[in-house]
């Protein structure tokens, strides 16, 4: 695997740099597997995320680099105050990397994160309300504390009466209230 190869660099910043600069999209998602988490500056963070064009850039890089970054969780509620469509979407990408992989990590961000769910579900934009409902989905399903939380903030988000607020709060109602689900979180 090439990621795995160029990981072994002695300076995979510098090359992670430059395959970033190329703007070729594979070697910019190539440049989030191998770049160095602890040569991230948050400046470079702010650039590459300035410069995402399409969700699954923004997906793997969150995935791929951000979570392991110490500042992703300011950034993710930081991100999701900005207007720029994949910026935004970020923000929420970045909640769903610390709902999914940070098991230990304490529940209080999450709600935190409900907030800024519910207050972002008016936004029509594709790339933005999936990554919105996304966000709220995985928080239900991480434990059984938080899965009555996120199902009281899918009703509110209902209540916003949009059709962006309506698709988030429907679709996820609809996967919270799944029995596997229930079933799984007990």
């Amino acid at each position: 695997d090439m990621a795995r190869a160029l990981k072994k660099e002695t300076n995979r910043h510098a090359l992670a740099t430059g395959l970033w600069a190329s703007e070729i999209h594979e070697a910019m998602l190539l440049a989030s597997m191998i770049e160095d988490p602890k040569q991230v500056t948050e400046d470079q963070m702010d650039r590459w995320t300035e410069q995402f064009y399409s969700w699954d850039l923004c997906d793997q890089v969150c995935s791929n680099l951000y979570r392991k970054l110490p500042n992703y969780l300011s950034k993710a509620l930081e991100y999701s105050y900005r207007s720029e469509e994949f910026v935004k979407r970020c923000g929420f990408a970045l909640m769903v990397q610390y709902t999914v992989h940070d098991k230990k990590g304490s529940d209080a961000w999450c709600v935190q994160f409900l907030q800024r769910i519910e207050e972002e579900a008016y936004d029509e934009r594709n790339f933005v309300r999936k990554a919105v409902n996304w966000a709220l989905r995985q928080i239900g399903k991480r434990n059984l504390f938080l899965h009555p939380l996120a199902l009281a903030c899918a009703e509110r988000i209902l209540k916003q009466n949009t059709p962006s607020a309506r698709w988030i709060a429907r679709n996820a109602l609809s996967e919270l209230h799944d029995e596997k689900i229930i079933a799984r979180l007990r």
